[in-house]
């Protein structure tokens, strides 16, 4: 039985779409179709009914799912076991520029201690660069904003929603429900990048007809942050760059969500329809981390 007729089945069934599927394997919409019906003789019985341009599973073919999971699954397993302990098994990690600063150094050290077998490679890169490695299958798990594409998969595993953060005696610590009025009296550190839609934080503004005091506006992380904790202005920074302020007091975060909610979250995302055998470990390390109260990025003065 050809392993490869296996996955090509599989993949199908993931994406219940024989187009998608030869996309997500890199390969021609026939020859997809063909080692399924490779598969379907070999096996002596329809696996899929087809409908116009639709397919289904039979009942044989949704009898045989759980098996073509456990084929596949062995033959990774004994792929595995039959390599030899000198030939260190490389995981590739990635991740966009605001995760590799401030959870990538806490998560890799973790990983590296659960799985001390293994070799990590680690890629930063922008959200679309890592987008085009996961297709390729140069990247194993990237830590990215949310994508849409059929062949990727991704889970919500980050809080980095942007927040509004003063350093500790701040008039508006003292203050209740800030009005966008509020807002544009004091002094405003502004930083902007691609990762997040700044248009967002403007439109407060704009909806209330008032004009913000920028007296910064600056394109790196931590030169705004300093600048907040130095007391020169407020701003809006994402989460995971001011993680360890917060939790130690540095500082302080006001509540505007009645004046606009802006969530945002870092996604795990992979190839295929099999989360990576590192996941649970991905997972563990992110508990740790949303408990740890200090960071291991240096901190600013």
């Amino acid at each position: 039985m050809n392993i490869d007729h296996i996955e090509a089945f599989m993949y199908v069934v993931h994406f219940n779409n024989i187009h998608k599927a030869a996309d997500a394997l890199f390969l021609s919409q026939p020859t997809v179709t063909a080692r399924i019906k490779a598969l379907e003789r070999e096996l002596d019985t329809e696996l899929f009914e087809r409908e116009g341009r639709g397919i289904t599973l039979t009942e044989k073919g949704k009898m045989f799912v759980p098996y073509a999971e456990q084929i596949l699954r062995t033959f990774q397993q004994g792929k595995k076991q039959l390599k030899k302990r000198t030939d260190q098994e490389e995981v590739v990690i990635g991740a966009n520029l605001i995760t590799s600063q401030y959870f990538i150094p806490f998560a890799l050290p973790l990983w590296k201690k659960a799985h001390p077998d293994l070799r990590f490679k680690f890629i930063s890169a922008s959200n679309e660069v890592l987008m085009d490695k996961l297709l390729q299958k140069q990247i194993d798990v990237a830590f990215m904003k949310e994508v849409s594409h059929h062949a990727l998969q991704h889970k919500p595993l980050l809080d980095n929603s942007i927040r509004l953060v003063v350093k500790p005696g701040h008039p508006f610590q003292f203050q209740s429900k800030l009005s966008a009025q509020h807002l544009a009296l004091e002094p405003m550190v502004f930083f902007e990048c691609g990762a997040f839609d700044w248009n967002r934080v403007h439109k407060i503004f704009e909806v209330a007809n008032v004009e913000p005091r920028i007296e910064f506006q600056v394109d790196h992380l931590e030169v705004a942050k300093s600048l907040i904790l130095s007391g020169n202005g407020f701003g809006f920074l994402p989460y995971l760059c001011i993680k360890n302020e917060l939790e130690t007091g540095q500082l302080v975060e006001i509540n505007v969500d009645h004046l606009m909610m802006l969530k945002q979250q870092i996604h795990g995302t992979y190839y295929g329809p099999e989360a990576p055998f590192l996941w649970n470990t991905i997972l563990l390390s992110i508990e740790k981390f949303e408990k740890n109260a200090v960071s291991l990025i240096p901190q600013t003065n």
